[in-house]
């Protein structure tokens, strides 16, 4: 990445004399014959030495040596089955010290051990079209969000991968991205072929359900209530907004890693919008 400016000195960026930087070529990710890259995931925790990398039907667990351009290739694997088996996206899990990778594949999903490269789980019909992204809760263990050209996006419980905990079916066309909130998790941000982006406010699954700092002190104070305060009634599963500033496929969605209330979407004509969750609601997570 370009270096500081010079000390003492008065150029500015934008001057049209200063000379251009390149970036610099750390490694590469070795040649070219395991075939077609679809996905490079870095590790999200630890050095920053691992990489994951997806290329047709591989998986491949890759050392980036500090005192050598070409990384090592540390472990792989390979889909097995009839057909040509490639896969589509893959994502890092942050949990379980970093050892699983979910996958994706035409319809399925599949979970990896980066220990031993074996699979650990497997979702056959995880969708009924092809699966576009994956995702998984920053701050809950074990809850992975996939999104696909069924128009879907459903979330799941890897211990238990007979049915998705729950499903949305808000879109109208192939969802191309889904991503949680890194610091709340009941935020989600999904991205179609449709042109829209809608923020769900999924905290039924969520790492804060409703009621989870009710202490006994709050108990007690039951009686003392009104009725129509001890009817009141958890938060519900819903959409909050629904963002229609795109003309074009959105293909693309994520959060900012530096304020949490910010997010950004990608369309196919080049359009990049920014927005924010609503203020209520942020104040009504908050308070």
């Amino acid at each position: 990445m370009p270096a500081e400016l010079e000390p003492g000195g008065h150029e500015s960026p934008e001057d049209a004399a200063s000379p251009a930087h390149a970036l610099e070529l750390l490694c590469h990710l070795g040649p070219a014959a395991h075939g077609s890259t679809a996905c490079v995931a870095w590790e999200p925790a630890g050095d920053g030495k691992r990489v994951i990398s997806l290329a047709d039907n591989h998986i491949l667990l890759w050392d980036l040596q500090e005192s050598s351009s070409q990384a090592v290739l540390a472990s792989s694997a390979s889909l097995e089955g009839k057909g040509q088996l490639k896969f589509t996206t893959g994502r890092w899990s942050p949990h379980h010290n970093c050892t699983q990778v979910a996958t994706a594949n035409d319809t399925a999903v599949r979970g990896w051990d980066t220990r031993t490269m074996s699979q650990i789980y497997c979702i056959e019909s995880a969708h009924g079209q092809l699966v576009r992204d994956l995702d998984f809760n920053p701050n809950k263990q074990y809850y992975l969000a996939s999104c696909g050209d069924d128009c879907r996006v459903k979330f799941w419980d890897t211990r238990n991968v007979a049915e998705p905990v729950k499903t949305l079916e808000e879109h109208s066309h192939w969802v191309w991205g889904v991503r949680y909130n890194h610091s709340h998790d009941q935020l989600v941000l999904t991205g179609s072929s449709d042109s829209r982006v809608i923020l769900s406010n999924m905290v039924s699954i969520s790492s804060e359900p409703f009621g989870h700092l009710v202490d006994d002190a709050d108990l007690s104070d039951q009686e003392d209530r009104r009725p129509e305060e001890k009817s009141q009634e958890p938060p519900q599963d819903s959409v909050i907004a629904t963002y229609e500033e795109h003309e074009d496929s959105v293909y693309a969605v994520d959060w900012s890693s530096a304020d949490p209330w910010l997010f950004a979407s990608l369309s196919y004509d080049g359009r990049l919008v920014i927005n924010r969750v609503p203020r209520a609601l942020k104040y009504h997570i908050l308070l």
